[in-house]
Formats: structure tokens, sequence, C-alpha cells
């Protein structure tokens, strides 16, 4: 069944099948890169900054292999019991309830665990008996042993440049998964992107385009990271909507990178210096 077919009555997955396809622009190889570890079965870790495309990526590999795509979007307060299930007290007594993991396994989905790296790490040993040939997921507190379904596919992603500040995916993790490394696209391919997911126009799209890799020339200095592609969209929606283009770029790129109010006026005068 394709993501894009009408869901089968009762179908556990429905809600997580793509009916659209989401617009992705290819950068490299990445899309026969997803389709081999596809073919085999393989764990795939995706690595590289925020708003780079990772997570449209996964969406739209999820719609081309025709799978429903359950999404977990990470966190420091991410329990054991969020991911694979729990206990439930309702009107007729305790009833289990899988977790979104335990769904995707046992039904056959692809689960994107995205910013993995924020999760606790006893919850990320959870996922360890799913990343090699055993292909299990124990439920302790059911007594369940759940044996993957063959369509279950296992992504992950994190960015690295986050570990020095934060925390680090611990080696005994990584490598249980075949790696993708993702950066920002060159100009020309991400002013198309601006251009093709917000409505701005091309001069617009360049400028701001510009403007990120005058940010980026800061990473790991002034700034932990620079301007991602997903700024330059919300920024060009924002002057899509009839925001004037230095006002948008201030609300989108520049407030939201830096709080240090003398950054923060370095940023305002490269949006003075990069947009008309």
């Amino acid at each position: 069944m394709n993501a894009h077919d009408d869901p089968a009555p009762g179908d556990p997955l429905a809600a997580w099948r793509l009916r659209d396809e989401p617009w992705y622009a290819p950068v490299g190889d990445e899309v026969a890169a997803f389709g081999a570890a596809h073919a085999r079965g393989l764990p795939l870790l995706l690595k590289g900054p925020t708003g780079c495309g990772k997570t449209r990526f996964v969406e739209h590999m999820a719609w081309r292999l025709g799978l429903p795509l359950v999404t977990v979007a990470c966190h420091e307060d991410l329990s054991a019991g969020d991911l694979v299930g729990r206990f439930l007290l309702d009107a007729d007594g305790t009833r289990w309830q899988d977790g979104p993991l335990t769904r995707a396994a046992r039904h056959g989905a692809i689960c994107y665990l995205d910013e993995l790296v924020e999760a606790r790490a006893d919850t990320t040993v959870l996922i360890h008996p799913l990343t090699d040939a055993r292909r299990q997921l124990p439920l302790a507190a059911t007594g369940e042993l759940l044996h993957a379904h063959p369509g279950f596919r296992l992504v992950v992603s994190y960015n690295p440049g986050y570990q020095g500040l934060h925390k680090s995916l611990k080696a005994s993790t990584r490598q249980r998964f075949t790696a993708l490394e993702f950066g920002y696209p060159d100009a020309a391919r991400e002013v198309a992107i601006v251009m093709h997911e917000s409505g701005a126009g091309d001069t617009i799209a360049r400028q701001l385009v510009a403007l990120a890799e005058r940010t980026r020339r800061l990473a790991g200095d002034a700034l932990d990271e620079g301007a991602s592609t997903r700024m330059l969209i919300h920024a060009g929606l924002l002057v899509a909507e009839g925001l004037a283009p230095r006002a948008a770029c201030r609300q989108a790129i520049a407030v939201p990178l830096s709080d240090d109010p003398e950054v923060s006026a370095a940023l305002a005068a490269m949006v003075d210096a990069c947009i008309a």
C-alpha cells in the first residue's frame, strides 16, 4: 500500500500515512543512500545542523517508500514509557497503550527519533536491540518480547555541533547505525529552496542566502550556529505576507539567533548590509 492511497479500515497506522508528497530538493546521493539502507533493513543516523532539511528528507523518503512515518521529538524529559508505552486506567480497568516506538515496530513504520542526543541515556538504550540482527523490543511492563515487523525502520537524527554544549551521542549507540551527513545546500540550491518554500522572489531569496552565509561564518565563535535554511524560509514567508524585508529578517533571523546584546547588534548590522 502506498502512503498516498486511502488507508484500509482499521489501519493502526492510518494517522501516520503521508497522503501528499513532501517537497525535497536532493543535494547529493542521499535519496539512493537512504534507499539502500532501507532495502537491507539497516538503521540510519542523520547528522547535521538544525534546520538544514533532515526532517523534510525523512518525510520525503517515507512518502517515496510508501511507509507510515512516526516522528518523536526527543527532549531531556522523554521517558522510556513515552517511547515504549504504559498502562492506562479507564472505566474498564487498566489497559496497555503502545508508545510511538512500539507502534512503529509492531505494525511496520519508519520511527524517526529527531534529535536523539536530547533524550535521556536510559531511554536511548531502549533502541539498541532494534538496531542489530535481533530487531527486538523488550516490553518489561508486559513481559512481551516484540519482534519488529519486516517493514519497521529506525531513523534518528542529531546535531553534532551541539555536543560540546549539551550532550554527546555515545559511541555504543552511534556505531549501531549507518549514517548520512547533512549540511546547508550550496547558494544556488538554497535560493531555489527558499523561493519554492516561501514564495519569495529571486532577489530577496538571494539576499537571504547571502545574509545566512555571513552568519554561518560566526558559527562556533559568536554564534552556536548560523542562520538555517528554515530561518530563511520563515523570513521569506513574512516578506510574502507583506512585512518589510529587513523587519522580516530581524524577526525570523537576527533576534532568534542570539540573546547577547553585542552579537544582536552585529546581526542587525548584517541585516541592514545584506537586505535592501
